[in-house]
């Protein structure tokens, strides 16, 4: 860790009320993007996918469970694998335990992986999770939504996160929200992708209060350190 400048309290005031200021002009940028975030358009889902739960085979409005938004974390998971992405874990971690707060928001979080559901309910009694986690009946779903690339090895492959970067590999994560109107009609609103998901894990924003910060530069890859909770 390098040695910052030593100052008096009084120096390090001055120079905490600049950082604030533009702290606070973070908050309020932030504040209107999340405006604009809630003016977008929606699209109208005309598909009926169909997912595994432990009550069945239920379609997408049927996950809302009376809810009106759905807020959906496409947790990788390939179906040949024995545990999903140690990087989604570190997300799933993050968001187990807010269904309960997020419910008195009218809203419903579930993770969707391509994985079975058998290997589903083991890994998630393994971890401890409690979070509504569902496994997708076929692709057609994580490819709607941006997520999964069969033909990820192809020259002429589908770009990931609006065609801004490359996928490397064929499963990607990503966050996507629905409502659900008083009709029973359902609509995609949002999703997000790569830094997009980067606020959603509250780890990475107490890191970023610490001196060391998240620490990552030396690393294979910026969370090479990462592992399933359990195997630390």
């Amino acid at each position: 860790m390098t040695q910052q400048t030593i100052v008096t309290r009084e120096l390090w005031l001055g120079a905490r009320k600049d950082l604030l200021a533009k702290e606070k002009e973070l908050t309020r940028l932030r504040d209107q993007v999340s405006a604009l975030r809630r003016e977008l358009p929606w699209v109208r889902v005309e598909r009926d996918f169909v997912f595994e739960g432990p009550n069945g085979k239920q379609t997408l409005a049927e996950l809302f469970e009376g809810k009106s938004q759905l807020l959906v974390y496409h947790l990788m998971f390939a179906p040949e694998n024995e545990g999903p992405c140690r990087s989604c874990s570190f997300w799933a971690d993050a968001f187990n335990g807010m269904q309960t707060h997020l419910a008195q928001r009218d809203v419903r979080l579930i993770a969707i992986s391509r994985a079975p559901l058998a290997k589903l309910e083991s890994f998630r009694q393994r971890m401890g999770w409690s979070f509504p986690w569902y496994a997708a009946a076929d692709d057609s779903f994580h490819v709607t939504y941006g997520v999964y690339f069969p033909d990820a090895e192809a020259a002429n492959r589908p770009a990931y996160n609006f065609g801004t970067e490359k996928p490397q590999g064929r499963d990607k994560p990503g966050v996507s929200v629905f409502v659900r109107d008083a009709d029973g009609s359902v609509y995609h609103t949002y999703s997000c992708y790569s830094r997009g998901i980067d606020g959603l894990n509250p780890t990475y924003q107490y890191l970023d209060l610490l001196p060391k910060g998240r620490d990552e530069a030396g690393l294979s890859y910026p969370m090479a350190w990462v592992r399933y909770h359990d195997a630390y």
